[in-house]
């Protein structure tokens, strides 16, 4: 295992679930798990391709109801590619001794390799190598080569490779239940000598899939005379091929795929666009070619490098190379939102939540144009989130829990419990905090890039009618002279009910209140940002008016929040729940990730005690530098002294049970400033997420995007305490002792920034020119910074973290004071 691969020795039938997730390839467009081209569906293997916003809507009855689910579909499988001697059987692992078995995704090039040694039945011996990608630079093409040689046989060999139209939705056990076939045949036909084209059409929303494949043999690199027979039943077609081999001489097999549908712009249809993309698609190797040059210009931008930590250094670029395969460039001219677990399975059914939290930071510093594109899928379905609202009845925009093909409320009415095989109510669609999570983005999406546009004619009008949303929601209790909001989820997921109560939903859950009261300040901001002209149309517009403007700062000065014992409440009436026997449910079940599926398995509820899934309160600490949230609360009036958030930290962190791999995320951060070895032991938790499967089982139906774009995040900002405030570049750095050395480069408002943070120095560079903030300041200290300067700042590390040294007479750049 390098710095840049991931890899796998051995056939291990209990893992290949895990290995086909993390070995998805993908780009943005589409994706496919890494599932052998031999292996159909089965207990052993999932083959799954995905196209970004390909969802789907089917009935199921469950539990005496028919309920509706919309997913993300499993598209016509384009791996199916197999082999067998003369005579012989088709190739099963399962079947043959592996002599050798080498798996290995290269992370820097974006292809997939297997190496492996086999013996049949019959004592033959063959070695088969194969490379896969799914081509970055050129969305609607893959390929996989194969190079095959008979060790100690010779015949003839026949090959099949096909497209297979017969896929269901099957991947995540709990949903085995619901109906999975969203597939329509259509037809099926050859294309010229040596291809097949499929085409398909799922059930509901009549997204057209045309497939086209070419299968090629290759000897020495001339082509190689095949005998050809064409395969067909309904979903299903292929080519047949069989040829002669000879001992010790290995032939190639490549099969290019091109992929169409009916959501592409600028083609008559798919089957005739999936056509031409293969007549024009040149060998595997052209394509390897283009493919890497594509990856190397996404990673010149969005590579981390670290000094002394060579797995940390693996782990992270495997997540930046999903992030990338999941959003991409060519994500810019779709209609597409980020799903909560990638194009790499269909846990969450390809639903979109609120991870685009710790997903955007990372984009907004490296491909803005990406958030930029994503943040319009949110404001193409701003009327849905309306008619959410006035359904609620609130005004505004109510954005959905769960979002999809629409952007109605897509989360489920029940979920089933795998522990006890209950299916229960499902009350998530209450954690209306993830319009926070979208105006939030909107607001950080400006900063970093000072798009001016995309305010004036997207981030503004979403901004204000969340704000409106926020304000509709709140009531004004008179007795306490404060602003309440009630009946809510908050992040934490465990609670969505008091023990006491009947009705679902919390009151005043502290994340949501302080975030909405965040939310109104930044709508003011963001119309008083609009030139006069255009301030008037949006007022005229959404009818709003100088009394509503006056209400929300009125709202912003007087929201409550909850505090017990010295720290703050999750949710009021927070103090009233009992509290956890961690030490004997830890003795008595090992992994209480998931708390919520065992007690109810017991016939008991987690509403009744004070433990959390993930983070909540502490998403506060998270979002907020100490200045910000202090400024907050002072508008509350509430006070905010120094000791609050350590204490509030140490609180929560003993009662969370880390049942979502983002809490990890963001208790490292908490703790960075404070406790450097804690958080870099969060941090190498949160860094093993999906990599260990550390939640036994979950990792194999899809990745964690969220968590796997924050880890990265964390090391960017939440170790360096980068951010832009008050019109100056912070950086305030704290690494951990266990990272030596960390370099990486970020873009505002289209300039590059080079930075590299040392044992001993701190080197900061504008390369290509600044129009950035012309101050920036280090820890306490400011320092001047122009286009073309190079600012080095020496340092050292003690208890309390990096820090930089007594100023130096040598230093370049100059400073302006403290």
């Amino acid at each position: 295992m390098t710095d840049w691969t991931l890899s796998y020795e051995g056939f291990e039938p209990a893992q290949e679930g895990l290995r086909e997730a993390l070995c998805t390839l993908g780009n943005g467009y589409f994706a496919a798990r890494g599932a052998a081209e031999e292996a159909e569906a089965d207990d052993t293997h999932y083959p799954g391709t995905y196209l970004a916003g390909g969802y789907n809507r089917l009935a199921t009855e469950v539990a005496g109801r028919v309920i509706e689910n919309e997913d993300l579909v499993n598209l016509p499988n384009w791996l199916p590619l197999t082999f067998r001697p003369e005579g012989g059987d088709w190739l099963n692992l399962l079947a043959v001794e592996v002599l050798s078995y080498r798996q290995e995704l290269d992370l820097k090039q974006g292809v997939l390799k297997r190496a492996m040694r086999l013996r049949d039945r019959t004592g033959r011996e063959t070695t088969l190598e194969s490379r896969r990608l799914v081509h970055m630079g050129a969305p609607h093409l893959a390929a996989i080569e194969w190079t095959l040689t008979p060790e100690n046989w010779l015949g003839r060999v026949e090959v099949l490779s096909a497209l297979d139209g017969r896929v269901i939705n099957a991947g995540v056990p709990r949903y085995r239940q619901l109906n999975g076939k969203h597939l329509v045949p259509l037809a099926s036909r050859e294309i010229g000598e040596d291809g097949v084209l499929l085409l398909a059409e799922t059930s509901q929303s009549h997204i057209r899939i045309a497939e086209a494949a070419r299968t090629q043999v290759f000897q020495d690199g001339e082509g190689l005379a095949v005998e050809r027979r064409f395969v067909t039943e309904e979903g299903y077609v292929a080519h047949a091929l069989s040829f002669p081999v000879a001992e010790g001489t290995p032939v190639t097999i490549e099969k290019v795929v091109a992929l169409h549908t009916s959501r592409d712009r600028a083609i008559s249809s798919p089957a005739l666009a999936a056509e031409e993309t293969l007549r024009e698609a040149g060998r595997f190797g052209t394509l390897l070619e283009d493919h890497a040059r594509a990856w190397s210009h996404l990673w010149r931008r969005c590579d981390l490098t670290l000094e002394g930590r060579h797995r940390t250094q693996m782990i992270l670029r495997l997540h930046v190379f999903h992030l990338l395969q999941t959003v991409s460039p060519h994500s810019v001219d779709l209609d597409v939102g980020v799903p909560a677990r990638g194009l790499h399975g269909e846990a969450y059914r390809g639903h979109i939540f609120w991870d685009e939290l710790f997903i955007f930071p990372f984009l907004n510093l490296r491909i803005p144009e990406i958030t930029r594109a994503l943040l319009r899928y949110r404001h193409r379905r701003l009327p849905a989130a309306r008619r959410l609202a006035r359904a609620a009845g609130y005004r505004g925009a109510m954005y959905p829990w769960q979002s999809g093909s629409d952007g109605r409320e897509e989360t489920q009415v029940l979920h089933l419990n795998p522990k006890s095989g209950r299916w229960l109510p499902d009350n998530t669609h209450l954690q209306r905090h993830v319009n926070v999570a979208i105006a939030y983005n909107v607001w950080r999406h400006y900063e970093a890039t000072g798009d001016a546009e995309f305010l004036s004619v997207y981030g503004a009008e979403m901004l204000v009618e969340i704000a409106r949303f926020w304000a509709s929601i709140a009531s004004f209790n008179a007795e306490r002279g404060r602003y309440e909001i009630r009946g809510v989820m908050g992040p934490d997921e465990f609670h969505d009910r008091y023990p006491w109560a009947e009705k679902p939903g919390l009151d005043n859950n502290a994340y949501t209140n302080v975030m909405a009261v965040w939310v109104l300040l930044r709508a003011l901001d963001a119309r008083m940002l609009l030139d006069s002209e255009r301030r008037v149309e949006l007022d005229e517009r959404l009818g709003l008016a100088a009394d509503e403007v006056a209400g929300w700062d009125e709202i912003s000065r007087k929201m409550f929040v909850p505090f017990h014992d010295g720290v703050i409440s999750q949710f009021e009436g927070y103090e009233r729940l009992e509290e956890f026997d961690w030490v004997g449910y830890c003795t008595k079940y090992g992994d209480i990730h998931r708390l919520d599926r065992l007690l109810e398995a017991e016939g008991d509820t987690v509403n009744r005690y004070k433990a959390s899934k993930q983070a909540d309160a502490l998403m506060l600490f998270y979002l907020f530098s100490t200045e910000e949230l202090g400024d907050l609360f002072a508008r509350l009036g509430y006070p905010f002294e120094g000791e609050l958030i350590p204490r509030t930290v140490d609180y929560y962190l003993r009662r969370t049970s880390n049942g979502s791999t983002l809490s990890g995320i963001v208790h490292s951060w908490v703790l960075a400033r404070a406790d450097r070895a804690g958080s870099w032991t969060q941090l190498r938790a949160a860094l093993e997420s999906d990599i260990a499967d550390v939640q036994g089982g979950t990792t194999p139906e899809g990745i964690h995007l969220g968590a796997m774009a924050g880890t990265v995040d964390l090391v960017q900002r939440g170790q360096t305490g980068l951010e832009i405030r008050d019109d100056m570049l912070r950086l305030n750095p704290c690494l951990p002792e266990e990272l030596r050395g960390l370099r990486f480069r970020i873009r505002h408002r289209g300039h590059w920034l080079d930075i590299d943070i040392g044992c001993e120095r701190l080197t900061i560079s504008a390369p290509d020119g600044w129009d950035g903030p012309e101050r920036i300041v280090i820890r306490d200290e400011t320092y001047a910074f122009h286009a073309g300067e190079r600012l080095e700042v020496p340092c050292h590390l003690e208890d309390g973290g990096w820090r930089p040294a007594p100023r130096a007479g040598d230093m370049n750049g100059g400073a302006e004071g403290g």
